[in-house]
């Protein structure tokens, strides 16, 4: 297995999974995690033989959407560890697949959101009450684990992206 398909088929898969569950469970997203996903682009980039203007359009998407959701954090709307994470993200998908990626994050985002504030209107299950991760979830003034949505969009979006097609050698 190449260096470029492993990261792509385990790597980035895998970080997004521990994304989701870290957000759910403490409502954080490592550090550590998104320069996981930012090293193994680099690394996979190089593995693919992304071109310098290739390279350039994706880290211009990163930043692109860094610049935005850290706005978005500014404003209260979005944790910061969400940011970093769709920014380290985007860095994976570049421009060619950064729309559809902040659409299905967006769409996902809101039923997740709305899913929430549902269960938080309903008391919190008896099996449930005593772990601390179920009690944050379910606290009204606690917000959304938005990684969940980003993991999703990511991992849907993923086969669609040059830098797939690319470890795959399709």
């Amino acid at each position: 297995m190449s260096i470029s398909l492993f990261l792509a088929l385990v790597v980035f898969p895998a970080a997004m999974a521990y994304a989701a569950a870290s957000d759910i469970v403490s409502m954080t997203i490592s550090n550590r995690l998104c320069l996981v996903l930012v090293a193994s682009f680099a690394l996979c980039a190089v593995s693919v033989g992304l071109t310098w203007t290739q390279l350039g359009w994706h880290l211009a998407s990163g930043l692109l959407v860094l610049a935005a959701c850290f706005g978005f954090f500014a404003a209260g709307w979005i944790g910061g560890g969400d940011a970093k994470l769709a920014a380290a993200t985007a860095l994976w998908f570049g421009f060619d697949q950064l729309l559809p990626y902040i659409l299905i994050s967006s769409f996902a985002g809101g039923a997740l959101t709305l899913a929430l504030l549902s269960l938080r209107q309903m008391p919190l299950p008896r099996p449930a009450a005593g772990w601390s991760w179920a009690q944050r979830l379910h606290d009204k003034d606690e917000g959304v684990p938005y990684g969940v949505a980003l993991a999703f969009a990511a991992l849907i979006v993923l086969p669609d992206t040059a830098i797939w097609r690319a470890a795959i050698g399709a």
